[in-house]
């Protein structure tokens, strides 16, 4: 038997670690046998070595996400407990700063691994399940390297196709048809910079949220470009897409192979481009797996069980 202890200091902070009615107290407990006190500003963890160092690991984390000024929610901590239990630890990473100075950090392992690979790769491809970051981290990045001045521009690109139904002849004129497909690209840039800053790079042409279709032709220099839902592009279009790349300029496509929208017998174009260009300097490629999902807890429940029907039908 041991005994570790913590110090949080102001005991508002002690709540905040140990949430309203020792929510995430008891969620600690469930997963590690340790016996968990707090008094005084302080937490004592006392049981068998092995359980009192996760247990303190799991703490000691909580409070560090607590002085970045990250929500700590039931998900978050369920996160940072199945992380520690499982013997894996964040790769320690300097955070990505956009608007007012917030910054934001990597929440898992996965997620480090892929804003390491974008800050250190010129093409960058990135698959896995939905609610892993692929598209939000792609999009702060980009944020972090306009605002760093080592871009002039940032142009946000989705192929528009339907995701397994008819949408009919939509009202309004084009930017109204196209705005449903470009939506979560323009929600995740709304985080990060000001609604009116938005709109004054948008008419300076400094950003760009576009349909796929509308890069035929161009050559982008010294930008900053991503395209989200990449599975949903043909072979022809991939190429299309990555020939845009001009001099100074850095690509990240992310996608998820397992929700592709193509018509049937139509290849995907990250499928192929990720086995094409596997042998070309300067191109990364890394997989987010269910474990880097940071949505709602169960939506890493609803992903395992629809890849286990897939692997049970195969």
């Amino acid at each position: 038997m041991i005994e570790a202890s913590i110090s949080v200091g102001d005991p508002e902070n002690l709540i905040m670690i140990l949430g309203t009615k020792d929510q995430h107290l008891k969620q600690i407990r469930e997963a590690i046998p340790a016996n968990i006190t707090a008094r005084d500003g302080q937490i004592f963890v006392h049981g068998d070595e092995g359980a009192v160092i996760q247990a303190t690991a799991v703490l000691e984390e909580l409070r560090t996400l607590l002085g970045r000024s990250l929500p700590l929610d039931h998900d978050q901590v369920q996160q940072v407990i199945r992380r520690i239990t499982n013997g894996e630890q964040v790769h320690r990473i300097e955070p990505i700063s956009v608007r007012g100075g917030k910054l934001i950090h990597p929440r898992t392992r996965g997620q480090a691994d892929y804003l390491r690979t974008i800050r250190e790769n010129a093409l960058v491809f990135c698959t896995g399940p939905a609610g892993t970051g692929k598209t939000y981290l792609a999009v702060a990045t980009a944020v972090e390297a306009l605002r760093a001045h080592r871009v002039r521009k940032l142009v946000l690109v989705r192929p528009a196709v339907e995701a397994g139904e008819s949408l009919g002849f939509l009202p309004g004129d084009l930017q109204a048809k196209i705005n449903p497909y470009l939506r979560p690209l323009l929600d995740a840039l709304g985080d990060m910079i000001d609604r009116d800053q938005i709109q004054r790079y948008t008419d300076e042409d400094v950003i760009e949220v576009i349909p796929l279709a509308y890069m035929r032709g161009r050559t982008l220099n010294n930008a900053f470009i991503i395209m989200d839902e990449a599975q949903n592009t043909t072979v022809a279009q991939m190429k299309m897409f990555l020939t845009r790349m001009g001099e100074g300029s850095q690509v990240v496509v992310s996608g998820d192979t397992t929700q592709v929208d193509l018509p049937p017998h139509t290849k995907s174009g990250l499928i192929d481009a990720l086995s094409r260009l596997r042998d070309i300097d300067g191109f990364a490629k890394i997989h987010l797996s269910t474990e880097d999902i940071v949505r709602h807890r169960l939506v890493q429940d609803i992903v395992r069980a629809y890849e286990e029907g897939s692997k049970k039908k195969r």
